[in-house]
C-alpha cells in the first residue's frame, strides 16, 4: 500500500481551493516533504496560512509550463497530485493558453513522472467530460462524447494520456472526476464567481437574489474537504488505472440551493427570476459514486446544509463581518 509517512510529495496548484486542503490533510500523515507549486493565478497566500510556515512544506511560486522547473521538482519526489489548471471560462476565452496549460504541461508532467519513476500520480479531472450525461446518477462508464467545452476536452486528454502511459510504461495513477465543489476558499472575486458567492453577496446587502431561468438546473454539490479526502484515499489505495466520480450523489436544483442558503442565513428575501441569458448544454448533474465507495472506501461526510453554513461563516469572516 502506498505510504504517505516519510514520503516526498509534489502538489501542483497547492495554493488553490482544493489543493490547499490536500496539503493540510497530507500533513496529518507525516510526509517528509511537501512541495507546493502555484503561479498564484488562482491560488492565494491566505489559502496557505495554516501550512506555509511548516518546516516540511516548500512553496514554489512558479508555472507548470516551466519544463526545467517541473523536471527539477518531479525528480525529487515519490508522488504527484496534479491539480493546476485554468478555469473553464478562461479556457473558453483563450484556447491557446488552455492548450499550453491543460494539455501540453500536463503531458510534460506525466512524461516526467514516467522518467523519474513516480510511484503514483493523482489527477484532478472533472464531470465536465460527460457534457449532458446519458444516465442519472451518472456512472464512470457513460461516454464523454457530449462534452463541448475546451476544458472538458483537455481533462479527457489528460485521463487518456495517463491510461496509455499506464499501459505502455506501468505508470500508476488515479483520475478523479469532480462534480460541483464548494466550501471555504472558493473564489469570491471576479466576473465568474460561483452562484453561491453571488447569492451570499445579495443576502449580505439585503438585495433579492437573482435566478436566471426557472431554477430547475441541477448540480451535485460536494464539500471541498470531502474532495481533498478523496485525493488522499486515491493515493493510499492499491487502486491504479481507474477513474472515479467524486460527488455527493445528491441532485440539488438552483431553486433548492437558494432555499437552503436563505434558511441557513435566516433571510426572508424573495428571489427574483430573470430570463436565462446563457446557453447551458448541461442542465442536470448527479454523480454515481458507488465505484469510489467500493474500490477506495470514499464516502462524502459533510451534508449540503452544514457545508453552506461553514461557507457562510467563512464568507462573512473574509468580508470582515461576524455571523
Amino acid at each position: 500500500m502506498p505510504k504517505i509517512k516519510n514520503a516526498k510529495i509534489l502538489v501542483t496548484g497547492g495554493a488553490g481551493f482544493v489543493g490547499s486542503y490536500i496539503v493540510e490533510q497530507l500533513l496529518g500523515k507525516e510526509p517528509s516533504r511537501i512541495i507546493v507549486i502555484d503561479n498564484m493565478l488562482r491560488g492565494t497566500q491566505r489559502n496557505m496560512e495554516s501550512f506555509v510556515e511548516d518546516s516540511s512544506v516548500e512553496f514554489i511560486n512558479g508555472d507548470i509550463r516551466d519544463y526545467s522547473l517541473m523536471e527539477k521538482l518531479i525528480s525529487s519526489v515519490d508522488y504527484v497530485f496534479h491539480l493546476a489548471a485554468l478555469r473553464i471560462t478562461r479556457c473558453a476565452e483563450d484556447q491557446k493558453e488552455a492548450f499550453e496549460v491543460m494539455a501540453l504541461a500536463t503531458f510534460n508532467i506525466i512524461d516526467l513522472c514516467k522518467k523519474y519513476k513516480i510511484k503514483k500520480i493523482i489527477y484532478s479531472s472533472t464531470a465536465s467530460v460527460y457534457g449532458l450525461a446519458q444516465h442519472f446518477p451518472t456512472p464512470e462508464t457513460d461516454n464523454t462524447y457530449d462534452n463541448k467545452t475546451f476544458y472538458g476536452a483537455a481533462k479527457s486528454f489528460g485521463e487518456a494520456m495517463l491510461r496509455s502511459y499506464h499501459d505502455m510504461h506501468g505508470l500508476d495513477y488515479v483520475a478523479l472526476r469532480y462534480f460541483n465543489i464548494y466550501g471555504p476558499r472558493m473564489d469570491t472575486e471576479g466576473k465568474y464567481t460561483e452562484v453561491m458567492i453571488k447569492w451570499f453577496e445579495c443576502i449580505k446587502n439585503n438585495k433579492p437574489p437573482l435566478i436566471f431561468g426557472d431554477g430547475s438546473t441541477s448540480m451535485d454539490f460536494v464539500y471541498v474537504k470531502d474532495v481533498a479526502r478523496a485525493n488522499i484515499l486515491a493515493l493510499e489505495s492499491e487502486v491504479t488505472d481507474e477513474v472515479f466520480n467524486i460527488g455527493f450523489q445528491r441532485e440539488t436544483s438552483l431553486k433548492e440551493l437558494l432555499s437552503i442558503m436563505l434558511k441557513v442565513t435566516k433571510s426572508n428575501l424573495i428571489p427574483e427570476h430573470r430570463p436565462d441569458n446563457t446557453i447551458n448544454p448541461v442542465s442536470k448533474r448527479i454523480a454515481d459514486i458507488s465505484k469510489a465507495k467500493k474500490m477506495m472506501d470514499f464516502e462524502p461526510i459533510i451534508p449540503l446544509e452544514e457545508g453552506i453554513d461553514e461557507l457562510y461563516h467563512w464568507y462573512l469572516e473574509i468580508k470582515g463581518e461576524v455571523y
